[in-house]
């Protein structure tokens, strides 16, 4: 008789780092204590009022009471097979959508539905962290492609040809980064793009970022710049940041029709459809217009401006231009070993405890995302939260020894 009370699958799935640092952070502000958070994956803009009020109306609607197509909303699968067409130009039947419980969910069963037992991922690090959990809950292995700040944290088609076995099953890529904020040239998404179809192997892409690029940086996706490999790549998105609806939940996958279909039978057994007020409110999200994402995008780039200035400013801290999302991710090496509040923090889990315990700020180590060294810091957050944020982590660090 098994002795184990919890499965060994789900024993080695680890928490998410990003939320549990933003769980602390919230916990000791509820205490008290004037904690600055750099730690959530969100916008800190409401939802747009149009988008509420659809949701208000879907909630009056009777045939939203009950149970609707796993897969989707018709209507709303439709809605974003248009949306990929405006956004990134990749033209796709409603029948290769599947609309799902939040982008994780699209995560979990792209990698579900396309692993089997012993099945090799590659992944680029630093990783956002539900990637390998994800893959190795599918029975995957994730085989980590470590990047840099010295490559501005890209992955070559070398490096990602030198990591590829018999083994190998898909790629993972995601442009717009989290959470390096890196952003892939069109050249170099077609090349990787090439080299994938050439090789036989999937791409899971993730594109949820598509529309917060700066500074001159395209969004490409990687089935318009390399056709060939269309047959054999996911795609994942949501509203979440675009539209400010982290909490409404709304996902999808788009793919071939074989595998939606597979995926959309995991969905009916996993979860059903998504809850219809939030896909009625996702509905008029992808329908209307970006003046929304337009609006928060003005802001992002302007605190990402101020972060960046400001992190290199600190001695020993490293913090390449981000090109897309919402977050800086800059090299803490220089810090690592030194004296600091009568510690002498030598990862940068440790120099994360230490600068919450004696600045009061929280940031996400890069254990998190595979890269130990660096801290991954979102400006999401209020203009006036961020430079004080920063200033205080200056201020601590100028005293390292």
């Amino acid at each position: 008789m098994p002795t184990t009370r919890i499965s060994a699958r789900v024993s080695a799935i680890s928490e998410s780092a990003t939320l549990a640092v933003d769980t602390k952070a919230k916990a000791l502000k509820a205490a008290g204590r004037p904690v600055i958070g750099f730690g959530a994956g969100e916008p800190d803009f409401p939802t747009p009022d149009y988008i509420v009020a659809a949701a208000k109306e879907a909630a009056a609607e009777p045939r939203f009471h009950k149970y609707t197509p796993a897969a989707g909303l018709p209507e709303l699968r439709a809605a974003v097979a248009d949306k990929t067409k405006r956004d990134s130009g990749y033209e796709v039947e409603a029948s290769q959508v599947l609309v799902t419980n939040g982008g994780k969910q699209a995560v979990y069963q792209a990698f579900a539905t396309l692993l089997d037992e012993g099945d090799e991922a590659l992944l680029p690090a630093p990783y956002w962290t539900t990637y390998p959990e994800s893959i190795a809950l599918a029975g995957g292995k994730p085989v980590v492609v470590p990047t840099d700040e010295s490559t501005g944290y890209l992955a070559s088609v070398e490096q990602l040809d030198a990591a590829c076995t018999d083994r190998t099953k898909l790629l993972v890529f995601v442009s717009p980064s989290n959470p390096s904020g890196a952003v892939y040239p069109p050249d170099q998404v077609k090349a990787i793009g090439e080299w994938a179809a050439a090789k036989g192997i999937w791409v899971v892409t993730d594109e949820i970022y598509e529309h917060l690029v700066y500074s001159g940086a395209t969004f490409s996706s990687i089935p318009v710049q390399a056709p060939a490999v269309a047959d054999r790549c996911v795609v994942l998105n949501g509203v979440a940041k675009t539209y400010a609806m982290t909490g409404w939940r709304v996902g999808w996958m788009i793919g071939p029709k074989d595998v939606i279909k597979a995926a959309g039978n995991l969905q009916s057994h996993a979860t059903s459809n998504v809850a219809n007020v939030s896909q009625a409110a996702a509905l008029t999200a992808v329908s209307g217009d970006l003046s929304a994402v337009a609006r928060m995008r003005e802001a992002f780039d302007r605190r990402r401006k101020t972060i960046v200035r400001m992190l290199n400013d600190i001695p020993g801290v490293v913090c390449p231009e981000p090109k897309g999302a919402f977050y800086a991710y800059p090299s803490v090496k220089g810090v690592l070993g030194k004296e600091l509040a009568g510690k002498r923090p030598a990862t940068s889990a440790e120099l994360a405890g230490v600068i919450l315990e004696e600045a009061e700020v929280a940031v996400v180590p890069g254990e998190a995302f595979g890269t130990p060294g660096y801290f991954r810091l979102s400006y999401a957050l209020g203009d006036s939260d961020l430079e004080e944020g920063v200033t205080r982590i200056a201020k601590l660090l100028a005293q390292a020894k």
